[in-house]
């Protein structure tokens, strides 16, 4: 009986781990854009969207163009966090995501910030996210699912950083 054959990175599994993911968009109706995402987020394989933030109006940070809207969510999954990154990525590209150049207004942009305890660091990936410490429109809808995870004082050194919730 021959061995079955290696899984494909996208297929790639492991125990289920708690994976952190920033969501923004800037272009269009970002809070559809948003929102939709997070239900495409909860349909990803081996994954289940276990919470999510409110939404949040922000200032662009280092990017130009119109505030963004962004929320983070909280997956469950066991997708590895290369398999994870691509489907991030897929979801990018099936809503129109283009990358003109760094830090251009964006559709949807999807950042992996935490994946479990893991500490990556490789070409196409860092984790945790190397900059979400220095960004309300992370922290802020980070410590409102997952408040153990955000220290007071980084919260506390956000505060030039305009951020305000969407009711």
């Amino acid at each position: 009986m021959a061995a079955p054959a290696p899984a494909s990175p996208a297929a790639a599994t492991r125990g289920p781990v708690t994976a952190y993911v920033a969501l923004g968009a800037n272009l269009g109706d970002a809070v559809a854009a948003v929102s939709a995402a997070l239900q495409r987020l909860a349909a990803l394989p081996q994954s289940s969207l276990a919470a999510h933030s409110s939404l949040y109006r922000t200032a662009p940070v280092q990017a130009t163009g119109p505030d963004f809207v962004n929320a983070v969510a909280a997956l469950r999954t066991s997708l590895t966090a290369p398999a994870l990154l691509a489907e991030l990525q897929r979801l990018e590209d099936e809503a129109g995501r283009d990358r003109p150049y760094r830090n251009a207004p964006r559709t949807l942009d999807l950042d992996l910030l935490l994946y479990g305890d893991a500490r990556i660091a490789s070409p196409r990936l860092v984790v945790p996210h190397p900059r979400m410490h220095e960004r309300a429109f992370v922290l802020v809808p980070l410590a409102e699912i997952a408040p153990q995870l955000v220290a007071p004082a980084a919260l506390a050194a956000m505060t030039s950083q305009v951020i305000a919730r969407i009711p």
